[in-house]
């Protein structure tokens, strides 16, 4: 039997680098090698194990999908147009200030979608004009913009690497909120001081200028009441449980969604709205697309066995062995992999030190920061690319990788301190 699934394996391996060379597609890849490894298991072609797989992770695929819209919807009243500009209006002349509010403000789509792609569309261009017209070199404002779409997508409260982990590993998703949120706000620190420092700005006008207007009705209060619903709800579920109706948090963002619509400066059409809704879509597509194949071929490893001999190769190797290759290991299988190696790799990592007597959910954080730092390696490079993009870099992605190396560096260097003494970090976890 061992040596079948061995097999089977090594089959999947093949064909997953095979399809991953000629397709340049994680999603088309991962789904081509679900089938051959059901041929090669002798499971045929199992039309009833490929379907339930697509619903897998339906639910972390509905949460995000929700997520996006909410981010879109609120995006489109003008409301984050107009709080960049206000920022800037205010903070202009105290950079420090002004650059750690740039800071949150790339945080916060990307931790309500949990796709920090999402945050490099919403706000990753007004950004990169703000921070060049303060003087910051081109490299540094990729490399600022790349970096904290990182920290986005791992940011509570939605993070769907140790989502579907959780899922996997029969884990309840709660308690992760300080254990993700400081290392992420040291990260963030040191992340503004290193990549931020010096330039020599223009005057606030210009700056100003090259912002997108903002609505005159626009006030605090339409820019606050969305974010403001939507953390009131979240905060009712988590701490008032027993007298508030269960909603989910999908339903909290279609709630905030239309508290949004609402408090919009300019009363917009039906066919608006359904265009900011086909948009999303479009948007969000690609990692709708991951979730849903990552659940297929999740579904057939486990069928033909695979995922029980990762499994058990995983529990059986000795932890020094993975402290020493986890920098290197999970970030290029984030990048072959995407969303799929927080299962198939942390999901057995979790069930490692679980046995050990680990906090798991320490681990699961600390994994969490490790696996985004292949967002911008080969053969995927989707976030790398779309940093680029957003931002109008015009430099070689040899010397983007250069300009992120020492934060992603730091950033892999703490989250290893986390997974080497987790139980040292017990304290920061509040149910």
């Amino acid at each position: 039997m061992y040596a079948e699934t061995s097999f089977v394996l090594a089959v999947m391996v093949f064909t997953f680098a095979l399809a991953s060379w000629k397709l340049k597609s994680p999603e088309l890849s991962m789904m081509i090698t679900a089938v051959v490894g059901a041929l090669a298991g002798g499971l045929g072609f199992p039309v009833r194990l490929l379907v339930e797989g697509t619903f897998t992770y339906f639910d972390v695929a509905f949460t995000f999908l929700t997520a996006s819209i909410f981010i879109n919807f609120y995006s489109a009243t003008g409301a984050m147009d107009a709080l960049v500009r206000k920022m800037v209006d205010r903070f202009f002349d105290r950079k420090w200030i002004l650059f750690f509010l740039l800071a949150v403000i790339m945080l916060i789509p990307g931790a309500l979608t949990g796709a920090g792609s999402v945050s490099m569309f919403v706000v990753g261009g007004m950004v990169a004009t703000v921070l060049r017209f303060s003087g910051i070199k081109e490299t540094r404002i990729v490399a600022f913009i790349y970096v904290t779409s990182m920290l986005a997508a791992v940011a509570p409260p939605i993070n769907l690497w140790v989502m579907l982990m959780c899922a996997q590993a029969n884990m309840p998703y709660v308690g992760f909120e300080f254990p993700l949120l400081a290392p992420i706000a040291l990260i963030t620190v040191f992340t503004v001081f290193y990549l931020l420092r010096g330039g020599s700005p223009k005057d606030k006008e210009t700056v100003l200028a090259s912002l997108p207007e903002a609505h005159e009705r626009m006030n605090w209060f339409r820019i606050a009441a969305p974010l403001l619903v939507f953390v009131v709800l979240i905060l009712l579920s988590k701490y008032a449980a027993f007298s508030t109706p269960v909603l989910g948090i999908p339903l909290i963002f279609i709630i905030s969604t239309a508290v949004a619509m609402l408090a919009s400066p300019e009363r917009k059409g039906a066919r608006h709205w359904y265009t900011v809704l086909t948009n999303t879509s479009e948007q969000v597509f690609p990692l709708l697309a991951t979730v849903i194949s990552v659940g297929v071929l999740v579904n057939i490893m486990t069928a033909t066995g695979v995922r029980g001999l990762i499994a058990i190769t995983f529990v059986t190797l000795p932890v020094y062995l993975i402290y020493a290759f986890a920098l290197v290991v999970l970030p290029f299988a984030q990048g072959s992999l995407s969303y799929s190696s927080g299962i198939i790799l942390g999901t057995p990592l979790i069930f490692l030190f679980n046995s050990v007597g680990v906090n798991v959910t320490i681990v699961a954080t600390a994994l969490s920061l490790i696996f985004p730092l292949g967002d911008c390696l080969p053969p995927s490079r989707i976030s790398g690319r779309v940093a680029i993009e957003v931002s109008g870099y015009q430099g070689t992605y040899v010397s983007f990788l250069r300009a992120i190396l020492v934060p992603a560096l730091f950033m892999g260097l703490v989250a290893l301190g986390m997974l080497m003494y987790a139980n040292h970090f017990r304290w920061l976890i509040v149910y």
